[in-house]
Protein backbone atom coordinates (compact mmCIF):
# COMPACT_ATOMS: atom_id res chain seq x y z
CA UNK A 1 0.00 0.00 0.00
CA UNK A 2 1.21 3.27 -0.46
CA UNK A 3 2.34 5.71 2.14
CA UNK A 4 -0.49 7.72 2.90
CA UNK A 5 -0.40 11.27 4.32
CA UNK A 6 1.52 11.83 7.97
CA UNK A 7 2.85 8.71 10.18
CA UNK A 8 0.39 5.65 10.06
CA UNK A 9 0.12 2.01 10.92
CA UNK A 10 -2.97 -0.25 9.28
CA UNK A 11 -5.05 -2.45 11.69
CA UNK A 12 -7.55 -4.03 8.62
CA UNK A 13 -9.88 -0.92 7.01
CA UNK A 14 -9.27 0.75 10.73
CA UNK A 15 -6.32 3.63 11.51
CA UNK A 16 -4.97 2.76 15.18
CA UNK A 17 -2.43 5.02 16.04
CA UNK A 18 0.53 2.75 17.92
CA UNK A 19 3.07 4.75 19.85
CA UNK A 20 1.99 3.80 23.55
CA UNK A 21 4.50 1.92 25.63
CA UNK A 22 4.36 -1.05 26.12
CA UNK A 23 2.90 -2.47 29.31
CA UNK A 24 1.61 0.97 30.20
CA UNK A 25 -1.78 1.18 31.66
CA UNK A 26 -3.10 3.22 29.09
CA UNK A 27 -3.18 0.69 26.43
CA UNK A 28 -6.32 -0.83 28.07
CA UNK A 29 -8.25 2.97 28.41
CA UNK A 30 -11.44 2.55 28.21
CA UNK A 31 -12.22 5.98 26.31
CA UNK A 32 -12.33 5.49 22.84
CA UNK A 33 -13.64 7.55 20.16
CA UNK A 34 -15.07 5.98 16.99
CA UNK A 35 -14.49 7.69 13.62
CA UNK A 36 -15.45 6.31 9.97
CA UNK A 37 -16.11 7.04 6.56
CA UNK A 38 -14.78 9.07 4.03
CA UNK A 39 -11.13 8.38 2.33
CA UNK A 40 -10.96 12.09 0.98
CA UNK A 41 -11.56 13.20 4.65
CA UNK A 42 -9.21 10.90 6.20
CA UNK A 43 -5.90 12.54 6.34
CA UNK A 44 -7.85 15.44 7.98
CA UNK A 45 -9.23 13.49 10.62
CA UNK A 46 -6.06 11.56 10.63
CA UNK A 47 -3.98 14.01 11.39
CA UNK A 48 -6.43 15.58 14.24
CA UNK A 49 -6.49 12.30 15.64
CA UNK A 50 -2.59 11.39 15.73
CA UNK A 51 -1.89 14.92 17.17
CA UNK A 52 -4.78 14.76 19.70
CA UNK A 53 -3.59 11.54 21.09
CA UNK A 54 -0.17 13.00 21.68
CA UNK A 55 -1.35 15.72 23.66
CA UNK A 56 -3.61 13.29 25.74
CA UNK A 57 -0.76 11.02 26.48
CA UNK A 58 -2.91 7.84 25.61
CA UNK A 59 -5.46 8.61 27.82
CA UNK A 60 -8.12 8.77 24.86
CA UNK A 61 -7.81 6.77 21.86
CA UNK A 62 -9.03 7.37 18.49
CA UNK A 63 -10.01 4.69 15.72
CA UNK A 64 -9.96 6.27 12.15
CA UNK A 65 -11.73 3.69 9.48
CA UNK A 66 -12.18 4.11 5.77
CA UNK A 67 -15.43 2.75 4.41
CA UNK A 68 -16.65 5.34 2.19
CA UNK A 69 -19.34 8.37 2.67
CA UNK A 70 -21.96 6.17 2.08
CA UNK A 71 -20.30 3.21 4.39
CA UNK A 72 -19.30 5.65 7.15
CA UNK A 73 -22.98 7.44 6.84
CA UNK A 74 -24.50 2.94 7.51
CA UNK A 75 -22.23 2.96 10.37
CA UNK A 76 -23.17 6.19 11.73
CA UNK A 77 -26.67 5.80 11.80
CA UNK A 78 -26.80 2.55 13.29
CA UNK A 79 -25.26 4.23 15.90
CA UNK A 80 -21.98 2.16 15.60
CA UNK A 81 -19.34 5.12 15.18
CA UNK A 82 -18.94 8.74 17.43
CA UNK A 83 -18.07 11.19 13.98
CA UNK A 84 -18.30 10.31 10.04
CA UNK A 85 -16.34 11.68 8.12
CA UNK A 86 -17.98 12.96 4.84
CA UNK A 87 -16.56 14.00 1.48
CA UNK A 88 -20.60 15.43 0.88
CA UNK A 89 -23.49 16.23 2.55
CA UNK A 90 -25.65 13.86 4.08
CA UNK A 91 -28.57 12.49 1.24
CA UNK A 92 -32.34 12.28 2.14
CA UNK A 93 -32.38 8.36 2.79
CA UNK A 94 -29.39 8.42 5.13
CA UNK A 95 -31.57 11.00 6.83
CA UNK A 96 -34.38 9.13 7.30
CA UNK A 97 -31.61 5.92 8.20
CA UNK A 98 -30.49 8.24 11.20
CA UNK A 99 -33.88 9.57 11.79
CA UNK A 100 -35.36 6.15 12.36
CA UNK A 101 -32.58 4.73 14.37
CA UNK A 102 -32.89 8.02 16.86
CA UNK A 103 -29.34 9.08 15.76
CA UNK A 104 -29.25 12.92 15.86
CA UNK A 105 -26.30 14.37 14.61
CA UNK A 106 -24.34 18.33 14.35
CA UNK A 107 -23.27 19.01 10.77
CA UNK A 108 -19.51 20.60 10.68
CA UNK A 109 -17.74 21.52 7.28
CA UNK A 110 -13.82 21.33 8.05
CA UNK A 111 -12.27 22.03 4.39
CA UNK A 112 -12.72 22.34 1.11
CA UNK A 113 -10.68 19.91 -1.67
CA UNK A 114 -10.09 20.23 -5.12
CA UNK A 115 -11.38 16.46 -6.63
CA UNK A 116 -8.85 16.18 -9.06
CA UNK A 117 -8.48 14.26 -12.18
CA UNK A 118 -5.51 12.43 -12.67
CA UNK A 119 -3.59 10.81 -15.42
CA UNK A 120 -0.20 8.40 -16.54
CA UNK A 121 2.29 11.29 -16.75
CA UNK A 122 3.25 9.04 -20.12
CA UNK A 123 -0.53 10.86 -21.49
CA UNK A 124 0.76 13.15 -24.05
CA UNK A 125 -2.38 13.51 -25.70
CA UNK A 126 -4.45 15.83 -23.26
CA UNK A 127 -4.00 19.20 -22.23
CA UNK A 128 -6.98 19.79 -20.71
CA UNK A 129 -10.97 18.14 -20.71
CA UNK A 130 -14.11 19.97 -20.41
CA UNK A 131 -16.73 18.31 -18.64
CA UNK A 132 -18.37 17.39 -21.72
CA UNK A 133 -15.72 14.78 -22.40
CA UNK A 134 -15.55 13.46 -19.01
CA UNK A 135 -19.47 12.82 -19.25
CA UNK A 136 -18.27 11.26 -22.47
CA UNK A 137 -16.04 9.31 -20.65
CA UNK A 138 -18.27 8.22 -17.61
CA UNK A 139 -21.85 8.63 -18.15
CA UNK A 140 -24.09 5.28 -18.25
CA UNK A 141 -24.23 5.08 -21.83
CA UNK A 142 -21.20 4.86 -22.73
CA UNK A 143 -20.62 1.30 -20.53
CA UNK A 144 -19.50 -1.11 -22.89
CA UNK A 145 -19.05 1.46 -25.96
CA UNK A 146 -16.90 4.10 -25.50
CA UNK A 147 -13.67 2.17 -24.98
CA UNK A 148 -10.78 3.77 -26.47
CA UNK A 149 -9.13 7.54 -26.43
CA UNK A 150 -10.58 7.82 -29.87
CA UNK A 151 -14.08 7.72 -29.12
CA UNK A 152 -13.84 10.74 -26.52
CA UNK A 153 -11.87 12.82 -28.96
CA UNK A 154 -11.19 11.63 -32.76
CA UNK A 155 -7.67 13.49 -32.44
CA UNK A 156 -6.94 11.25 -29.58
CA UNK A 157 -5.44 7.56 -30.35
CA UNK A 158 -6.67 4.81 -31.06
CA UNK A 159 -5.78 2.85 -27.52
CA UNK A 160 -7.56 1.50 -24.98
CA UNK A 161 -9.33 3.88 -22.42
CA UNK A 162 -9.14 2.68 -18.74
CA UNK A 163 -10.33 3.99 -16.01
CA UNK A 164 -10.75 4.14 -12.19
CA UNK A 165 -12.31 5.51 -9.55
CA UNK A 166 -14.28 5.69 -6.40
CA UNK A 167 -16.95 2.86 -5.40
CA UNK A 168 -20.70 3.64 -4.94
CA UNK A 169 -20.30 3.98 -1.65
CA UNK A 170 -18.05 7.43 -1.99
CA UNK A 171 -19.13 10.41 -1.54
CA UNK A 172 -16.75 11.37 -4.34
CA UNK A 173 -18.05 9.15 -6.91
CA UNK A 174 -21.56 10.53 -5.88
CA UNK A 175 -20.27 14.08 -6.22
CA UNK A 176 -18.31 13.60 -9.66
CA UNK A 177 -21.27 11.69 -11.09
CA UNK A 178 -23.97 14.80 -10.07
CA UNK A 179 -21.36 17.36 -11.29
CA UNK A 180 -20.51 15.52 -14.72
CA UNK A 181 -23.34 14.01 -14.95
CA UNK A 182 -26.15 15.20 -13.76
CA UNK A 183 -27.18 13.06 -11.15
CA UNK A 184 -25.22 11.50 -8.11
CA UNK A 185 -24.48 7.64 -9.18
CA UNK A 186 -25.37 8.06 -12.57
CA UNK A 187 -21.94 6.23 -14.04
CA UNK A 188 -21.09 3.42 -16.31
CA UNK A 189 -19.89 0.63 -14.37
CA UNK A 190 -17.30 -0.76 -16.05
CA UNK A 191 -14.53 0.74 -14.70
CA UNK A 192 -11.82 -0.35 -11.54
CA UNK A 193 -13.61 0.98 -8.44
CA UNK A 194 -12.00 1.24 -4.63
CA UNK A 195 -12.79 3.03 -1.82
CA UNK A 196 -9.29 2.64 -1.01
CA UNK A 197 -7.42 5.64 -3.06
CA UNK A 198 -4.54 4.13 -3.32
CA UNK A 199 -5.82 1.47 -5.38
CA UNK A 200 -6.36 3.89 -7.98
CA UNK A 201 -3.33 6.03 -8.00
CA UNK A 202 -1.23 2.31 -8.50
CA UNK A 203 -4.21 1.41 -11.35
CA UNK A 204 -3.49 5.25 -12.76
CA UNK A 205 -0.10 4.70 -12.40
CA UNK A 206 1.49 1.28 -14.43
CA UNK A 207 -0.99 2.21 -17.32
CA UNK A 208 -0.63 4.74 -19.79
CA UNK A 209 -3.92 4.45 -20.87
CA UNK A 210 -5.40 5.15 -17.29
CA UNK A 211 -7.61 8.21 -15.84
CA UNK A 212 -9.23 8.74 -12.90
CA UNK A 213 -10.55 11.42 -9.90
CA UNK A 214 -10.18 11.28 -6.66
CA UNK A 215 -9.60 13.89 -3.59
CA UNK A 216 -6.21 16.50 -3.83
CA UNK A 217 -4.00 15.46 -0.94
CA UNK A 218 -3.85 11.63 -2.67
CA UNK A 219 -2.90 13.33 -5.98
CA UNK A 220 -0.46 16.15 -4.19
CA UNK A 221 1.31 12.68 -1.71
CA UNK A 222 1.58 10.70 -5.21
CA UNK A 223 2.19 13.63 -7.67
CA UNK A 224 5.81 11.74 -8.40
CA UNK A 225 3.61 8.67 -10.54
CA UNK A 226 0.42 11.10 -11.46
CA UNK A 227 -0.11 14.05 -13.40
CA UNK A 228 -3.60 16.17 -13.15
CA UNK A 229 -5.78 17.30 -15.74
CA UNK A 230 -6.37 20.90 -15.69
CA UNK A 231 -10.37 21.44 -16.26
CA UNK A 232 -12.04 24.02 -18.52
CA UNK A 233 -13.92 26.07 -16.49
CA UNK A 234 -17.26 26.15 -17.89
CA UNK A 235 -18.11 29.72 -17.16
CA UNK A 236 -14.86 30.62 -18.62
CA UNK A 237 -14.03 28.26 -21.07
CA UNK A 238 -10.23 28.57 -19.86
CA UNK A 239 -8.31 25.65 -17.75
CA UNK A 240 -8.05 25.80 -14.59
CA UNK A 241 -5.60 23.51 -12.62
CA UNK A 242 -6.29 21.62 -9.39
CA UNK A 243 -4.52 23.67 -6.96
CA UNK A 244 -5.41 25.26 -3.43
CA UNK A 245 -5.42 28.75 -4.75
CA UNK A 246 -8.11 28.00 -7.43
CA UNK A 247 -10.18 26.60 -5.25
CA UNK A 248 -9.80 29.83 -2.88
CA UNK A 249 -11.25 32.34 -6.18
CA UNK A 250 -13.32 29.85 -7.02
CA UNK A 251 -12.45 29.24 -10.79
CA UNK A 252 -11.71 25.48 -10.35
CA UNK A 253 -15.09 24.51 -10.98
CA UNK A 254 -17.26 22.74 -11.11
CA UNK A 255 -14.76 20.42 -9.05
CA UNK A 256 -14.33 22.19 -6.15
CA UNK A 257 -16.64 21.43 -2.93
CA UNK A 258 -16.74 21.13 0.64
CA UNK A 259 -16.23 18.22 2.81
CA UNK A 260 -17.44 17.56 6.59
CA UNK A 261 -17.18 15.48 9.69
CA UNK A 262 -20.84 14.87 11.34
CA UNK A 263 -21.04 14.16 14.72
CA UNK A 264 -23.32 11.90 17.22
CA UNK A 265 -25.40 14.48 19.41
CA UNK A 266 -25.41 11.50 22.02
CA UNK A 267 -21.71 10.80 22.06
CA UNK A 268 -21.46 15.18 22.73
CA UNK A 269 -22.79 13.68 26.25
CA UNK A 270 -19.02 12.03 26.77
CA UNK A 271 -16.42 14.59 27.41
CA UNK A 272 -13.32 13.22 25.46
CA UNK A 273 -15.88 13.51 22.33
CA UNK A 274 -16.53 17.56 23.14
CA UNK A 275 -12.61 17.87 23.95
CA UNK A 276 -11.98 15.72 20.39
CA UNK A 277 -14.36 18.00 18.93
CA UNK A 278 -12.60 21.33 20.34
CA UNK A 279 -9.34 20.40 19.34
CA UNK A 280 -10.51 19.63 15.91
CA UNK A 281 -12.04 23.19 15.24
CA UNK A 282 -8.74 24.66 17.07
CA UNK A 283 -6.66 23.38 15.11
CA UNK A 284 -8.16 22.41 11.70
CA UNK A 285 -6.82 25.28 9.66
CA UNK A 286 -2.72 23.93 10.49
CA UNK A 287 -3.98 20.62 9.78
CA UNK A 288 -5.75 21.21 7.05
CA UNK A 289 -3.14 23.19 5.06
CA UNK A 290 -0.59 20.46 6.51
CA UNK A 291 -1.99 17.57 4.69
CA UNK A 292 -3.11 19.88 1.15
CA UNK A 293 -6.76 21.43 1.59
CA UNK A 294 -8.53 24.15 1.54
CA UNK A 295 -9.17 25.34 5.28
CA UNK A 296 -12.39 27.32 5.55
CA UNK A 297 -11.91 30.39 6.85
CA UNK A 298 -11.17 31.00 11.27
CA UNK A 299 -15.36 32.30 11.22
CA UNK A 300 -16.28 29.29 9.99
CA UNK A 301 -14.20 26.48 12.71
CA UNK A 302 -15.84 29.28 15.82
CA UNK A 303 -18.86 28.77 14.14
CA UNK A 304 -18.50 25.02 14.65
CA UNK A 305 -17.89 25.04 18.07
CA UNK A 306 -20.89 26.62 18.53
CA UNK A 307 -23.09 24.70 16.84
CA UNK A 308 -21.40 21.56 19.05
CA UNK A 309 -21.57 23.51 22.32
CA UNK A 310 -25.55 24.28 21.36
CA UNK A 311 -25.96 20.51 19.96
CA UNK A 312 -27.29 22.57 16.83
CA UNK A 313 -28.74 19.86 14.89
CA UNK A 314 -29.52 19.23 11.17
CA UNK A 315 -27.63 19.64 7.61
CA UNK A 316 -27.79 23.17 5.90
CA UNK A 317 -28.30 20.81 2.54
CA UNK A 318 -31.54 19.93 2.72
CA UNK A 319 -30.45 16.19 1.65
CA UNK A 320 -28.33 16.83 -1.28
CA UNK A 321 -25.60 18.09 -3.30
CA UNK A 322 -24.83 21.54 -4.05
CA UNK A 323 -22.73 21.27 -7.03
CA UNK A 324 -20.38 23.77 -7.55
CA UNK A 325 -20.82 26.03 -4.12
CA UNK A 326 -18.11 28.53 -3.60
CA UNK A 327 -16.88 28.92 -0.18
CA UNK A 328 -17.96 32.09 0.16
CA UNK A 329 -21.77 30.61 -0.52
CA UNK A 330 -21.14 27.85 1.98
CA UNK A 331 -20.29 30.78 4.64
CA UNK A 332 -24.01 31.91 4.00
CA UNK A 333 -25.81 28.77 3.93
CA UNK A 334 -28.38 28.40 7.26
CA UNK A 335 -29.00 25.54 9.49
CA UNK A 336 -32.14 24.04 8.23
CA UNK A 337 -33.02 21.34 10.87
Amino acid sequence: MEQLPRRASWVGATLVFGWLAAGSASVFAQDIIKIDGSSTVFPITEAVAEDFQQSKKGKIRVTVGISGTGGGFKKFCRGETDISDASRPILAREMEECKRAGVQYIELPVAYDALTVVMNPKNTWIKALTVADLKKMWEPSAQGKVLKWNQVNPQWPDQSLKLFGPGADSGTFDYFTEAVNGKAKASRGDFTASEDDNVLVQGIARDVNGLGYFGYAYYIENKDKLKAVPIINPATNKPVDATLEAVIDGSYQPLARPIFIYVNAKSLDRPEIREFIQYYMKNADALVREVKYVPLPPKAYTHNSEMVDKKVVGTKFGGENKVGLTIEELMKLEAKL
